[in-house]
């Protein structure tokens, strides 16, 4: 069992910045860092969609539309992932969630996702 516990969301004005973190923790006491970690989004109404994902060796898969705004990192002693978001616009409001899967490519699905975090809210204003 593995525990993800999102941070950083808030409020922003359109063209700001924020970085969300997510501190992964096992049940057993072992590390996550074996796991490929990912970040999703929930807006209003819609599906839970992709956003970002990395593995353990550093490797990444962004969203077709990243266009460069979102950057993911990790911090594998601290078990810990990233998403630094740039230049946001109101349409990046949503609920972001934390997630963790085996495979990078599993970790950029979210029918293969195997854990997920509760969320933290972001909050774009034009």
């Amino acid at each position: 069992q593995v525990q993800l516990v999102e941070s950083g969301g808030g409020w922003v004005q359109a063209g700001g910045s924020l970085r969300l973190s997510c501190a992964a923790s096992a049940a057993s006491g072992r590390s996550t860092s074996t796991y490929a970690m990912g970040w999703f989004r929930q807006a209003p109404g819609k599906e839970r969609e992709f956003v970002a994902a990395i593995n353990r060796s550093g490797a990444k898969k962004y969203v077709d539309s990243n266009e460069g705004r979102f950057t993911i990192s990790r911090e594998n002693a601290k078990d810990t992932v990233y998403l630094q978001m740039n230049s946001l616009k109101p349409e990046d409001t949503a609920v972001y969630y934390c997630a963790s899967a085996g495979t990078l490519a599993s970790a950029a699905w979210v029918g293969s996702v195997a854990y997920w975090g509760q969320g933290t809210q972001v909050t774009v204003s034009s």
